[in-house]
Order: structure tokens, then C-alpha cells, then sequence
């Protein structure tokens, strides 16, 4: 097996896909916290749906880049889901299945009316579940990512003292002066531009697995939100090495392995926060 993992190893396509699936895996542990302690976690999903629809009218305008169009795209209605989110009329999880749906079908009618691929079938199913794609990644891709990568964790260790203030009381993070409006705002950027290099990685409706599960996984661990934040980083990290190297040498989907790593080291991580409480009982 070692043999075979070093033969792969001297093809460019697989340095590619472990360089961006741990940057994409850091990245999305980092702001998965957030998202689940601020009772948004199902934010992912909506954008993630967005970013389908916007790669559907890039594929149909034959777009060379459609990074130009995607990201503008996703970070405009990841900032339109935050002020909607935050409308008395309509709540946060409504809004959230509102645009999702939405662009889901819409991105998937596009596709169907304008499309010219002759597999259209697997063009969707590559979009969806990432089988693909991030064993196709090029140079400037990877470049990409990492420049996008480095600037998240640079972002989230500035204002990591104000995106901590604003996740657990947002009305004192006020009182005392904090723009909580802004970081909101800063965090919803910021996710939104994870979610289309996750896409990548493993697809439209996998992306909140990316997100969620290492920062629950986390929490059955630890309490302090350090803590939980380090540990989620290195969780997703590893499930995103160990998946993609499953995938690369059992030929599985790469998306799919490192969702079921990533539910693994879940159901790991609640059986050992169970018998850590029932021995200091």
C-alpha cells in the first residue's frame, strides 16, 4: 500500500488535491464554530446551492473562469441572507431555504434549457457530490486557493477577540462597542468564499458536512472555544488527508469518503465525551 501511495504521489494531480483539500478543511473548521454556536450552521447549504446556480449560468456563458462569476455571486447573497436572516418577517432558516432552493433550481433549469454537454448527468452529479473535480485541478486553481486559503486565516486570527464577542452575545459585543453589524458581515464574506473552494472538494450538498461535523465533533471534547476551534481545525484536517488518500487508493468519490470520515471521527469523538463524563461521575 505504502508503494502504491508513493507511486501516486508523483503526479502533480494528487499534491494538488491534498494542498487544497487541507487548506479547504482548515478554512472551513475555522468559521464552522462560529456557525454553529450562532445557530447558523445550515448556512452552507443555502450558499453552497447559490454557488450551483451561479456555475450553471458560467457553464452556460462558456466562461473560461468561472471563479469570476461564482464568487461575486456567492458573497453577494451570503451578505443578502444576512440582512434577510435578520428581518423580523422573515427569520434566519427561512431565508436560508428560500435562496437554496431557489438557486437549486434555478441553476439546474438553466443547465437542462441551456446546456450543450453531452453528459449532463454527470456534469450535475460532479457539481453535487465533487466526484471529480478536485482530482482536475490546475495550477492556477491551486494557486488560488491558497492565496484565498492564507488570506481566511489571516482574517480569522486578526478578529478572532470580535468574531468570539459576536458568536456568544451579540447584544453585548453592542453595548460595549463592537460593530457586531460589520463582523457579521465580515463572517458571511468569509464563508461564503470557503463554500465555492469547497465546492471543489466535495460538492454542492456536502459542504455543510465540511463545516458542521468537525466543530460538533470538537464540542463533544472540549468546552472553552479555543479549544473547540484548535480541535476542529485538526480534525478537519486530518479527515481531509485521510479521505482523500482513501479515495486516491480505494478509488472511491473523494467528497463522499471524507463526509464518512468526517462522520466517523463524529461518532468517535460522542463515544469518548460519554465515557470521559461517566468517569468523573
Amino acid at each position: 500500500m505504502l508503494e502504491t501511495l508513493a507511486m501516486y504521489m508523483q503526479f502533480p494531480f494528487v499534491r494538488y488535491a491534498l494542498i487544497v483539500g487541507v487548506l479547504i478543511a482548515l478554512c472551513s473548521s475555522l468559521l464552522g464554530v462560529t456557525l454553529v454556536l450562532k445557530r447558523f450552521s445550515y448556512v452552507g447549504d443555502g450558499l453552497s446551492h447559490v454557488a450551483f446556480g451561479a456555475m450553471a449560468v458560467a457553464a452556460v456563458l462558456n466562461l473560461s473562469n468561472n471563479m469570476l462569476l461564482i464568487l461575486p455571486v456567492t458573497v453577494i447573497c451570503a451578505v443578502l441572507l444576512l440582512r434577510t436572516g435578520q428581518n423580523a418577517k422573515i427569520k434566519g432558516d427561512a431565508a436560508i431555504a428560500m435562496i437554496s432552493v431557489a438557486a437549486l433550481a434555478f441553476g439546474y433549469l438553466i443547465m437542462n434549457i441551456f446546456s450543450t454537454s453531452s453528459n449532463l448527468s454527470g456534469d450535475v452529479c460532479t457539481t453535487l457530490f465533487g466526484s471529480t473535480s478536485i482530482l482536475t485541478l490546475t495550477g492556477r486553481e491551486v494557486w488560488l486557493c491558497v492565496i484565498l486559503s492564507v488570506a481566511v486565516v489571516i482574517i480569522f486570527v486578526l478578529f478572532y477577540n470580535k468574531i468570539f464577542a459576536v458568536t456568544f452575545d451579540e447584544d453585548f459585543a453592542k453595548a460595549a462597542g463592537t460593530k457586531a453589524d460589520g463582523y457579521n458581515l465580515l463572517i458571511a464574506v468569509v464563508i461564503a468564499v470557503i463554500i465555492v473552494l469547497a465546492m471543489n472538494l466535495v460538492g454542492s450538498l456536502l459542504i455543510s458536512a465540511l463545516v458542521i461535523f468537525p466543530a460538533l465533533s470538537a464540542m463533544r471534547l472540549f468546552n472553552s472555544f479555543k479549544r473547540v476551534t484548535v480541535c476542529s481545525a485538526v480534525l478537519s484536517v486530518s479527515c481531509a488527508f485521510s479521505g482523500i488518500i482513501i479515495s486516491i487508493l480505494a478509488g472511491t468519490p473523494v467528497g463522499s469518503t471524507i463526509v464518512a470520515i468526517d462522520v466517523l471521527a463524529f461518532a468517535l469523538c460522542c463515544l469518548i465525551g460519554t465515557l470521559r463524563g461517566r468517569s468523573r461521575r
